[in-house]
C-alpha cells in the first residue's frame, strides 16, 4: 500500500533530533555545572512529568518556554527537598534551564522545518502527541503550526500513547487507512509499536533513549528526519 500521508510525534521527534529529553534538559545541568548526578536527577525529571499531569498548570495559549520553565522549577524543588542544590538559587537556575532548553527545541525545530515543508508539499501531514493541551501554540510559536493539516493530542482527547487509538484519530484526521499512514516517532513503546499494531508503516528516529531502556533483537532500522524523503520516494518506484 502507497504512503499518502504522514502521522509525525512531536517530543523528541521534530524538536530534539530524536534524543529523550531527560538527555536535553540533563545537558544543562551539566553546562551549568549543578552538582547533580544523572541517577539524582532521574527522580527529578520524573516528578517534573508527574506535576504537570496531575495538575492543570499548563494553558492552551503557553509556549514550549513556559512549559519547560514548570517542569524545572519543579525539578528544583524536588532537589531542593533531597536535600540536594544547598545555596543554589533555585529560581535563577530553573530560568536558565528553561531559557536554555527552549532554545535546544527552537534550533532543533528550525533544522526540521525545511523538510517538513517539503514534505508538506507532496502529502498532508499530522501530528499526534502526548502533550499537555497547548501543543497548537507550541507549533505556531515554532512557525509549524500551518504545516500539519490536524492534531492529536492527548490532553485534548484524553487518550495517551502507547494507547494505539490515537493513532486511529491521526488516520481519521488524514482521511487514510492506516495501511496508507508512515507514522515517524523517537520511541519504539509509545510511536512504533503501537502504530504498527494498527496496520500503519513506520519510522523510527532514534537519538539518545531514556536511559535503562532496552533496545530490542529486532528493533527496526533506525532513521534520521532526514531520511523520510527518501523513505517517500522509494515507496514511490
Amino acid at each position: 500500500m502507497m504512503i499518502r500521508g504522514i502521522i509525525f510525534d512531536y517530543g523528541g521527534t521534530i524538536d530534539s533530533r530524536g534524543d529523550h529529553w531527560s538527555e536535553v534538559i540533563f545537558d544543562q545541568y551539566m553546562a551549568l555545572g549543578l552538582p547533580v548526578s544523572y541517577e539524582q536527577f532521574r527522580p527529578a525529571y520524573i516528578e517534573g512529568e508527574r506535576a504537570l499531569a496531575r495538575a492543570r498548570v499548563i494553558m492552551p495559549w503557553h509556549n514550549f518556554h513556559d512549559v519547560m520553565l514548570r517542569k524545572a522549577t519543579v525539578q528544583m524543588e524536588y532537589l531542593k527537598s533531597q536535600g540536594m542544590l544547598q545555596g543554589v538559587d533555585a529560581d535563577s537556575v530553573a530560568a536558565d534551564i528553561a531559557a536554555r532548553c527552549y532554545e535546544a527545541a527552537r534550533a532543533a525545530v528550525a533544522e526540521a522545518r525545511g523538510v517538513l515543508e517539503d514534505l508538506a508539499d507532496k502529502l498532508p501531514l499530522a501530528l499526534v502527541s502526548n502533550f499537555y493541551g497547548n501543543i497548537d501554540e507550541v507549533l505556531r510559536d515554532f512557525h509549524i503550526r500551518h504545516l500539519f493539516a490536524g492534531i492529536a493530542e492527548s490532553a485534548v482527547l484524553g487518550i495517551r500513547k502507547p494507547d494505539p487509538r490515537i493513532f486511529g484519530v491521526g488516520c481519521i484526521i488524514l482521511g487514510l487507512e492506516p495501511a496508507n499512514v508512515l507514522v515517524v516517532g523517537d520511541s519504539l513503546s509509545k510511536d512504533i509499536a503501537p502504530a504498527a499494531s494498527i496496520g500503519c508503516r513506520t519510522a523510527w528516529i532514534r537519538g539518545r533513549q531514556w536511559r535503562g531502556d532496552a533496545i530490542p533483537a529486532d528493533a527496526p532500522t533506525p532513521c534520521t528526519l532526514a531520511d523520510i524523503p527518501k523513505i517517500i520516494a522509494a515507496d514511490r518506484l
